[in-house]
């Protein structure tokens, strides 16, 4: 029966499965029966299960977790509740434009959390093109002390600490700056230049393509190594080691696939993806779930959908997108949320579920470059060769994932846009819910927050307070 109280749901499962479990000795999963779980943190060969809710109850984002490793030693049932008390009202679902100026905006990158920004300018004809920053998501932009130079693509770290800017040819080449853009340093290499940037966590490695070169950095982007592969567009995985080059495909080009690397471009393999003129990559922090876009190229076919793969690109799925001009897409750390926009008079399109559907959002029509995303998909940020940059935020509703680690159970959630603090309580029939003592640690491989705890002998439940 579908039921308006999550928190009576839950009440209720745990006094059925309690009193069937004393009258007949009903193993557990009988009542709770395996689903398909989508998550990047689990381990590879840790079956995940899900409890059964009902649908008005699992639209409410109460998740439960039980593995059958803890079913044979303990009648424990860990419901990782979704509770997220919000103590604000939801932020509204509509890009506002920031205070920023009116240019040639070419590139934006975001900090995990969403807070700091970079974001470049060309400079029109004659390579005065700035670095501008913003240390509140966007609510103000200040120009950086980078040099000016016809700016084309740029890269954060997770923590917005580290960051490379990346010129055109003959309008400037590669800096980098270790200290959240107060100074900025030249790369050595003074010949190369970049198209597309995207950096590991750390902001320690770094893939950059151009003009069918492709060159990795492991020093933050004082040197640079010429990969083996030629490609434009470029994506990283949080890690550094799973990379993704595209070639932007025209008359004449050598090709157009997209290739991947699983050790930080050492070598690479050409995907199943088609050959296109591919103008955009994203990639998922660990580097599972893929996405590319088609641009503005007569060659073979212009335009056309976006391109997602969800298994490290051995196989691509066309999205229900529309064969626009798109030019830019971005990725939440699991994957599951993305953006994408399209130049010439275009709009920007989100998907909350891998790509399966796409939303059309509320923007004007016009000549996007470029987009960027926090880490949670809360937090996104659009910028305008020609206008402005526009911003939207979304109250995050980040996902409590529960795995077992050694003698211990793990707790992990992606790195939100807004704090969270885990909490736990023994009986729902209570208020006494309390934080959780254990400090969660920063795991950059998978930009997770992850918290070890020790399996209780009785029920225990958690959750994300704001």
């Amino acid at each position: 029966m579908c039921t308006a109280n999550p928190r009576q749901s839950i009440i209720s499962i745990l006094d059925r499965i309690s009193a069937t479990h004393r009258s007949s000795q009903t193993s557990l999963p009988q009542l709770v029966r395996p689903l398909p779980y989508r998550d990047e943190s689990s381990l590879p060969l840790v079956r995940r299960f899900r409890c059964w809710l009902p649908p008005i109850f699992r639209r409410r984002s109460f998740t439960g977790c039980v593995h059958p490793k803890l079913m044979k030693t303990h009648l424990l049932l860990i419901i990782a509740a979704l509770a997220v008390i919000l103590a604000n009202a939801a932020l509204a679902q509509t890009w506002t434009q920031t205070s920023a100026p009116i240019t040639n905006w070419t590139a934006v990158a975001s900090s995990a959390d969403g807070t700091k920004l970079i974001a470049a300018t060309s400079g029109g004809c004659c390579n005065q093109g700035a670095i501008y920053l913003s240390t509140n998501s966007g609510a103000s932009w200040s120009s950086s002390a980078a040099p000016t130079a016809s700016w084309q693509a740029v890269a954060s770290s997770a923590n917005g600490t580290k960051l490379v800017a990346a010129g055109s040819p003959g309008g400037g080449a590669i800096s980098f700056s270790q200290d959240s853009g107060a100074t900025w340093m030249p790369s050595s290499e003074t010949n190369i230049y970049f198209q597309s940037l995207a950096a590991s966590a750390d902001g320690t490695k770094l893939i950059g393509g151009f003009e069918y070169q492709t060159y990795t950095s492991t020093d933050s982007g004082a040197t640079w190594t010429f990969s083996t592969v030629g490609g434009f567009r470029s994506a990283s995985s949080a890690d550094g080691n799973r990379l993704a080059i595209a070639y932007f495909y025209y008359n004449g080009s050598p090709s157009g696939g997209i290739f991947i690397s699983t050790n930080a471009g050492a070598s690479w393999t050409q995907t199943s993806a088609p050959v296109n003129g591919w103008s955009a990559l994203a990639s998922s922090a660990d580097g599972t779930t893929l996405a590319a876009t088609r641009g503005p190229t007569s060659f073979p076919t212009c335009c056309g959908p976006i391109y997602v793969s969800t298994d490290s690109g051995a196989s691509w799925v066309a999205s229900a997108t529309p064969s626009v001009p798109w030019t830019s897409i971005a990725a939440s750390a699991d994957g599951s949320r993305l953006v994408a926009a399209s130049s010439g008079g275009g709009a920007i399109y989100t998907s909350k579920d891998w790509g399966a559907t796409w939303t059309s959002n509320n923007v004007p029509l016009s000549n996007w470059s470029a987009v960027a995303s926090c880490t949670d998909g809360s937090k996104l940020v659009a910028v305008v060769n020609g206008g402005g940059i526009y911003s939207l935020q979304s109250t995050p509703t980040p996902v409590l994932n529960i795995t077992p680690s050694g003698i211990n159970l793990l707790l992990s959630w992606i790195v939100p846009s807004t704090d969270f603090v885990l909490q736990e309580n023994s009986d729902l029939t209570t208020a006494n819910w309390e934080d959780v003592t254990n400090k969660p640690t920063l795991n950059l491989s998978r930009l997770q927050y992850q918290v070890a705890v020790t399996p209780p002998t009785g029920h225990r439940f958690y959750r994300l307070k704001q």
